[in-house]
């Protein structure tokens, strides 16, 4: 497993040691939505972290004596401690997922770089997942953009470890944090590589996978603003990139999110006009009708009515190319 960026070793090994002294502990915590986050922790008592999910999943902050020394050592050991006078804050988050633990961003993540974990990340490995079940044949090679913390590349590399499973990103932290989930899990088949969209990787790819940013975000925010009006310019660059990188019988999953006006799916309309005539076959599916509410009452999306997730699968004939 490979990667283009290079954190300094002692980091990422205490990284990993931090990881495997949690799996020891049982340690598991579900991430939820930023809204619900923000609910739970401004709750009265809850200001302060006593538990490892605490200060590791909900990201509060804590005091010296709190932790087992043995954690506190090898987050310093992975600079991943803040102090702010009497008060220490963790800058990662370790979340489960498919019975393995992901290190991401600590909440909330408002750095350039930060890697987002959260509900999507579990529906779309659960869309990944379904889709492979259903494939009459293995992929012997995959592709991840956007990967992240790794979370849908390291589920894939379990089912097929037969098969070259490639993590796909172009933030530094991402390749970093995936490269140091997929040793966490032992998936020795995840090849980590900086790549924007499949641009710097060669070859045809027998199943894609993508969870692009969606959102109408005015901070541009890159883990999270989709781009232009309604913030899927990302997902369907990611789908013009795979339409032409799929082998023969070769699939895309791409998870997604799009806001629904008087009816009106933009997404579905886009992935029409780039689908329609390629020769694949492809289905469209909202799998949520409203999510992310809080977001109608910003200006970016006061046209729309809903936020709806869906899954768009798209297949080449096996006799293609």
């Amino acid at each position: 497993m490979t990667s283009t960026t290079h954190a300094p070793p002692i980091r990422d090994a205490a990284l990993r040691r931090l990881g495997s002294a949690l799996k020891a502990t049982g340690y598991e915590f579900t991430t939820v939505t930023p809204d619900t986050h923000e609910r739970v922790n401004r709750r009265p008592g809850n200001e302060l972290g006593r538990t490892l999910p605490d200060v590791l999943g909900w990201s509060r902050p804590f005091r010296a004596g709190v932790l087992p020394p043995d954690f506190v050592r090898l987050l310093e050991d992975a600079r991943a401690l803040r102090r702010d006078g009497d008060l220490w804050y963790s800058l990662i988050r370790v979340s489960s997922c498919d019975g393995e633990l992901f290190v991401h961003s600590a909440f909330p993540p408002e750095t350039p770089d930060a890697v987002f974990f959260g509900p999507d990340t579990y529906r779309t490995v659960d869309a990944a997942l379904t889709h492979l079940a259903a494939r009459a044949t293995a992929p012997s090679r995959v592709a991840d953009i956007g990967t992240g913390s790794g979370a849908v590349a390291v589920a894939l590399a379990k089912r097929v470890p037969a098969s070259e499973v490639l993590a796909l990103d172009i933030n530094p932290t991402a390749l970093r944090y995936a490269r140091i989930n997929a040793a966490l899990a032992g998936t020795t088949n995840v090849d980590v590589r900086h790549s924007d969209l499949l641009a710097d990787v060669p070859g045809d790819f027998d199943l894609i996978v993508a969870n692009p940013p969606f959102m109408i975000d005015p901070e541009r925010r890159a883990y999270r603003d989709g781009g232009g009006p309604h913030g899927h310019d990302l997902p369907m660059a990611v789908l013009d990139s795979a339409v032409h990188r799929l082998a023969p019988a070769g699939s895309l999953v791409l998870f997604s999110g799009t806001g629904i006006t008087e009816g009106r799916d933009p997404l579905l309309a886009a992935a029409g006009k780039r689908l329609d005539g390629t020769g694949l076959r492809w289905t469209y599916r909202e799998v949520d009708p409203d999510v992310y509410s809080e977001n109608l009452e910003q200006p970016a999306y006061t046209h729309a009515d809903r936020i709806a997730l869906a899954v768009l699968t798209a297949t080449r004939s096996r006799d293609d190319r």
